[in-house]
């Protein structure tokens, strides 16, 4: 199923991706921010579970600011499945 987020604090303005009924992640895509970072996070992503995703990108900062893009793809993956639950 595919989703898209507005992204919050950073260049990048939005990510979508797809997320299977395994919670595995494929198809990740960001719009804005720094391209060739952003492909690297994606194609690193590819096939890993949101849950790893999380644990391995939740509260990366970038530079001064509190937050950086995987930063907020983590929180997007957070509310995903937060969302998940509710609809089981």
């Amino acid at each position: 199923m595919r989703k898209t987020y507005k992204l919050s604090g950073v260049c990048a303005y939005s990510v979508s991706f797809d997320i299977d009924d395994n919670g595995i992640i494929s198809g990740v895509s960001f719009s804005g921010g720094c391209n060739g970072n952003l492909k690297g996070i994606a194609a690193l992503c590819e096939g890993m579970s949101a849950k790893e995703i999380i644990k391995r990108l939740d509260g990366i900062c970038c530079g001064l600011k509190r937050t950086s893009c995987p930063d907020q793809f983590s929180k997007a993956l957070m509310e995903e499945l937060k969302l998940q639950e509710v609809n089981v």
